[in-house]
């Protein structure tokens, strides 16, 4: 799947075991990221509402501070919104984010992963992006879901799973 695809309303959701759908998405950098192109390296895919919000920037910070344990364990983080990538380029210059950002402007990957939801805020709804992350490993298997993140403590709880699944 690539970022280019129209979302459907019927896309299942990925729990684990599942393998993970396959995408291709512009990146900060002027750059793209696919999944099959990481085979043989654990990832951690992580889908958040909006470059530079509160919650957003606090998750991203989380996994930019461990990031060297998540390195150190032969993973990779992807971090995905819908915003542009000029404002990924923005985003990750301000927090120093040295992980890749990538852009799913249509949604298009966010519905294969079930995390483009409808949302409600003072009785108006409205689609967006559920913060939600996905361990996948080094085969392209879902092998960890968090849907609904709370930020706190999360980037410690992801990093647990990922100790744990690696030898």
């Amino acid at each position: 799947m690539t970022d280019t695809a129209a979302p459907t309303a019927a896309a299942p959701a990925i729990v684990a075991g599942m393998p993970a759908p396959d995408f291709t998405m512009p990146t900060d950098g002027g750059g793209s990221v696919t999944l099959s192109a990481l085979r043989g390296t654990w990832v951690i895919l992580y889908f958040y509402p909006k470059d530079d919000t509160s919650g957003c920037t606090k998750e991203a910070c989380g996994f930019r501070d461990q990031l060297p344990d998540f390195t150190g364990a032969d993973a990779v983080v992807i971090g995905v919104s819908k915003d542009s990538v000029a404002s990924h380029d923005k985003f990750k210059a301000k927090y120093e984010l040295p992980f890749t950002l990538a852009s799913d402007k249509d949604a298009g990957v966010a519905e294969a992963y079930g995390v483009w939801v409808e949302k409600s805020m003072y009785g108006r709804k409205y689609m967006g992006l559920d913060r939600a992350t996905f361990l996948i490993d080094p085969e392209g298997v879902v092998k960890q879901v968090w849907r609904k993140v709370k930020v706190t403590g999360h980037v410690e709880a992801v990093l647990k799973a990922l100790k744990t699944a690696t030898p």
